[in-house]
């Protein structure tokens, strides 16, 4: 095992489900990734490979059918799963994110109807709160659902869903007018049922396409269009008692979401490290190998630093949630660093292999068009800045 992102205090089933990702993602992802990620194909015997080993039920309680393992686990796994290729790790986040959300949130129904057909990956999870005219300023969105009897109806534009086709049900935020003080008490979350797929996929929601991404092929990103979709109450998260609940359960969610981007981050960062090391020890210049010129040398020493750091942050986030604390600063500042020393590790990576790295045939070339996007997935890094100093500002506050 390399000595870089090693988590101390694992329990021997945490070490045996770690060693079958990591062997799994050696075998069965990274042979593949290049070919899938080229042709934008949607990595299918891979997902079977997954939901033999139960990853779609990881954290799901096991009264559901799932293995009931903490958010650490799934960050960890999330790490080697994103090691081989982050798209795989995009296709499980969402739907992990909605399984927490129905685990913490939902009602008795909702969790003995959706999750064990979740945990088998019967059923897939997508997330819904951005729109078109709105990113991380959630306040601003305009979908909205209004009360007709018993009912809701539903309309808007939502973007950005991950897994927007091939999932089952979307958490999806939208605005209720619960006549409270603040927006954020006129937000509910519902659970939109529907049929894999794109177009119409139930009656009024349509998925229209997928959108042609820079990078994270292979995993599809869609709109949504909600035009009159008609749910009963029983669909509001939590049921109809948790209407105006949505935001407060969303950031929830978002918060474990964060960790997850970190753990992405550390993933791409520990590929692109391996990347480096090797070419550097192979190619020779001026009558040496690279990685014997100090210049190298110090990149990888620098490289191999922002990782410990990375990983030790975003361990800490997801151990906090574990434990039943706020970790609302601690997920910030680990997605935030970590984000940030991906960039830059995959950046370094991509210079030491020099014109090489500007290459399609090799890998470094699609980690430089992936690592962009864990600057904005999750909230942009001058959200998570903003998150953090407002937490640091209440605990230090005159």
């Amino acid at each position: 095992m390399a000595r870089l992102a090693q988590t101390p205090g694992l329990t021997d089933v945490q070490q045996s489900i770690l060693e079958t990702v990591r062997e799994f993602a050696n075998k069965e992802i990274i042979p593949h990734a290049q070919r899938l990620e080229r042709a934008d194909e949607y990595p299918a015997d891979i997902l079977d490979g997954m939901r033999e080993m139960g990853l779609f039920g990881l954290t799901i309680g096991e009264e559901y059918g799932g293995l009931g393992e903490s958010l650490l686990t799934y960050a960890l796994v999330v790490e080697e799963l994103s090691r081989g290729w982050m798209s795989i790790s995009g296709i499980v986040n969402t739907h992990f994110i909605v399984a927490y959300l129905i685990s913490q949130h939902g009602s008795v129904d909702q969790r003995a109807r959706l999750l064990p057909k979740m945990a088998t990956g019967e059923v897939r999870g997508a997330f819904s709160m951005s729109e078109p005219e709105c990113g991380s300023d959630v306040s601003a969105i305009t979908s909205r659902a209004v009360r007709d009897g018993a009912d809701f109806v539903l309309n808007g534009q939502k973007m950005w869903l991950t897994n927007g086709a091939y999932a089952s049900v979307v958490a999806t935020l939208v605005k209720t007018d619960t006549g409270a003080d603040s927006v954020y008490g006129n937000m509910s979350t519902f659970l939109l049922e529907k049929e894999p797929g794109f177009g119409e996929t139930a009656p009024g929601l349509t998925i229209p396409g997928k959108i042609d991404k820079m990078g994270y092929k292979g995993v599809e990103t869609t709109e949504m269009i909600l035009d009159g979709v008609t749910v009963p109450e029983s669909a509001v998260l939590g049921g109809a008692e948790q209407v105006g609940r949505g935001f407060y359960q969303m950031m929830d969610g978002i918060e474990v979401g964060r960790v997850n981007v970190a753990a992405r981050a550390c993933g791409i960062s520990i590929r692109a490290f391996e990347l480096a090391a090797a070419y550097a020890q192979q190619r020779r210049t001026f009558g040496q190998p690279l990685a014997q010129h100090q210049a190298i040398a110090f990149k990888l020493a620098e490289m191999g630093t922002k990782i410990e750091a990375a990983h030790a942050l975003m361990v800490n986030a997801a151990r906090l949630k574990d434990a039943g604390q706020r970790n609302d600063v601690e997920a910030g500042m680990a997605k935030l660093l970590a984000s940030e020393y991906c960039a830059e590790v995959v950046q370094e990576a991509f210079r030491i292999h020099g014109g090489y790295g500007y290459s399609k045939e090799y890998e470094i070339e699609r980690l430089m068009r992936e690592a962009p996007f864990l600057l904005i997935g999750e909230g942009t890094s001058e959200i998570q800045k903003t998150i953090i100093s407002r937490g640091l500002l209440k605990e230090y506050r005159l």
